[in-house]
C-alpha cells in the first residue's frame, strides 16, 4: 500500500505518530514551566482570551486558516491529502490531553532555573517530534504544513523558515493580546525561547543524525 507515492510502512506510521506525541509532550512541559505557551499555541490562546471561546474552537479556526494559507501558497501543488490536517488536529488534541496527564506528577516549577529547564526540555521534544514526523510525508499538522509551504515557495531551509514563522506567530499574539486585553496574554519568556530555538534545534538534530547515519532527511516533503 502506498501513500504520497511511497510505501506505507510500519516505520513511517510509527515515526509519524511518535513525532506527534513528542510535540504534544513538549507542549505539556511548556505549560508546566509557567513561562508561557508554545509559540504555535499563542495565537489560539490569545483568541480564546479575547473572544471567550473554547480553546479547541480557536485552535481549530487557526489551523483552518493555515490550511487555506497553504492552498494559496502552493496552488496547483496543494494536495488533497492536506485537507486531512483537520482530522489530524483532533488526534493532536487527544495526544495533548494525554501528555498533560503524563506530566501531572511533575511539580510546577518553583523557581526560574527549574522553569527554564522545563522550557529547554519542551524545545527539544518539539524539535525532535518535528524531525520524526515531517519526513514521513504523511499528513502534516497545519502549522508545520504552512511552514513547509513557505519553505518550498521561498526556497529557503525549513529550519530557517520555522524560526521566522514562530517569531511571526508570537509577535502577532503579542499585538492581539495588547490591543484587546492590555497585556501579553499567554506569551512569556518560554514562548520567546521556543520561537527562537525550536528551528535551530531541528537543524542541530538534523546535523547530528547526518553525522551518525549519513542520512540526509528531507524536511520539505509534502
Amino acid at each position: 500500500m502506498e501513500f504520497s507515492g511511497e510505501e506505507l510502512t510500519f516505520k513511517r506510521i510509527f515515526n509519524y505518530i511518535f513525532g506527534l506525541f513528542l510535540i504534544t509532550l513538549g507542549v505539556a512541559f511548556s505549560i508546566k514551566s509557567g513561562l508561557g505557551s508554545t509559540p504555535v499555541a499563542s495565537i489560539p490562546y490569545a483568541l480564546n482570551l479575547i473572544l471567550k471561546w473554547d480553546l479547541g474552537i480557536t485552535t481549530f479556526i487557526f489551523q483552518i486558516f493555515l490550511v487555506f494559507l497553504e492552498l494559496i501558497l502552493l496552488r496547483n501543488n496543494f494536495k488533497r491529502k492536506h485537507f486531512l490536517q483537520v482530522f489530524v488536529s483532533l488526534i493532536f488534541g487527544v495526544f495533548t490531553s494525554f501528555s498533560i496527564s503524563l506530566v501531572s506528577f511533575v511539580p510546577q516549577a518553583s523557581n526560574m532555573p527549574v522553569a527554564l529547564l522545563m522550557s529547554v526540555v519542551s524545545v527539544f521534544l518539539i524539535a525532535l517530534g518535528i524531525f520524526f514526523y515531517v519526513p514521513t510525508n504523511l499528513v502534516p499538522i497545519s502549522v508545520e504544513g504552512a511552514t513547509q509551504a513557505i519553505a518550498i515557495v521561498t526556497k529557503r531551509p525549513f529550519p530557517q523558515i520555522k524560526i521566522c514563522f514562530d517569531v511571526t506567530v508570537v509577535i502577532s499574539s503579542l499585538i492581539l493580546s495588547y490591543v484587546f486585553l492590555g497585556n501579553f496574554g499567554s506569551v512569556g519568556i518560554g514562548t520567546i525561547i521556543g520561537a527562537v530555538f525550536i528551528g535551530y534545534t531541528v537543524k542541530l538534530i538534523h546535523k547530528i543524525n547526518y553525522k551518525l547515519t549519513g542520512e540526509d532527511v528531507d524536511l520539505k516533503k509534502m
